[in-house]
This record gives structure tokens, C-alpha cells and sequence, in this order.
């Protein structure tokens, strides 16, 4: 298995770390393919439960999305309030609306202290853990987003339903 694919404690990880299965997504809050996998993923978290652990990773694709870097600036420092799931999930659901005063209300509607969190906004430490994520990806050959990982290997099919949840299932 590549290094880079290992969990980390600087991941952002969902579902228990010992699971038979290992999801990770190299991902940007702006790409509509990205948006769509969202729903695919939360749809497969739900039915594999506890047999799943989802890491998410930054893949911010800024030539393409002008708002991709600032909506995953938004997750990390949401992060530094234990609130990175929350506002990971917002950022997806409200993926059309990704401008910084956006941003800003997102923070408010998940209970983020927004002073702080403007104040944080731009940080080294959450561009740094936004550059560790970026570096992994191109260290993984990751083309474009989203990208998947099971186990370690690449995951090269349909990840649209059924056909992703039937593969995960399959490794179980």
C-alpha cells in the first residue's frame, strides 16, 4: 500500500478506525462531481455503518473553482473548533454559494465562534494542512476529483450508486 494512503492523525476521519473497510476521498467543495459523490457517500456511511471509515481529504482545484481553496480554508479552521464534519457537510449542501460572506453565515449556522473564526481564516497551520492534503494527492497520480481509495487501491469504476456501494459490499 502507498504511505501516503495510511490514515493519519492529521485526517479527518468518520466511522471507527479499525473497520474492515477504508474510504478515502481526495475531494474540492466546489467540483459538481464532488457535490454529487457527496450524497453517494452518505448514502454508503448509512448502509455499511461500522464496517466503513471515510477519511476526507483536500483536492482543491482552483483553476477550475475560483471558491475551492477558501470553502476548504473554511472546513480546516472550522476543524480548529471540532467542527469540521459540520461545516464539511454544509459546504456540500450549499455548494452553489461557496463566496466568503457564505462562508461566514455557515460558520454562524453550526455554532462556530465566527470572530475566531474569521480571525483564523488564512492561518498557516490550516494551509499547511490543506497543502499536506494536495501534495498526498499528486503523490497518489489523483487526476481529478473525486478521487477514491479502498484499502489502498485505487478505485477506478462507477463510484455513482449502485454500482459503488455493490463494490464496497463486495470487500466485506
Amino acid at each position: 500500500m502507498n504511505a501516503e494512503l495510511k490514515i493519519n492523525n492529521k485526517d479527518h476521519v468518520q466511522g471507527p478506525k479499525n473497520a474492515s473497510l477504508e474510504l478515502i476521498e481526495y475531494g474540492d467543495y466546489q467540483c459538481p462531481y464532488c457535490g454529487k459523490a457527496y450524497y453517494v457517500i452518505k448514502e454508503v456511511q448509512k448502509e455499511l455503518g461500522d464496517q466503513l471509515t471515510f477519511v476526507f481529504r483536500n483536492f482543491p482545484l482552483t483553476e477550475l473553482h475560483p471558491y475551492a481553496m477558501h470553502a476548504a480554508m473554511a472546513a480546516e479552521v472550522a476543524a480548529g473548533q471540532d467542527k469540521f464534519w459540520e461545516m464539511h457537510d454544509m459546504l456540500f449542501e450549499n455548494q452553489r454559494s461557496l463566496a466568503d460572506p457564505a462562508l461566514i453565515e455557515y460558520a454562524q449556522q453550526i455554532g462556530l465562534d465566527t470572530t475566531k473564526f474569521e480571525q483564523d481564516f488564512g492561518k498557516d497551520e490550516y494551509f499547511e494542512k490543506i497543502n499536506e492534503d494536495y501534495k498526498s494527492s499528486v503523490r497518489c497520480n489523483v487526476q481529478g476529483t473525486p478521487a477514491f481509495f479502498v484499502n489502498g487501491e485505487e478505485f477506478t469504476g462507477n463510484w455513482m450508486e449502485p454500482e459503488f456501494a455493490e463494490y464496497l459490499r463486495s470487500l466485506i
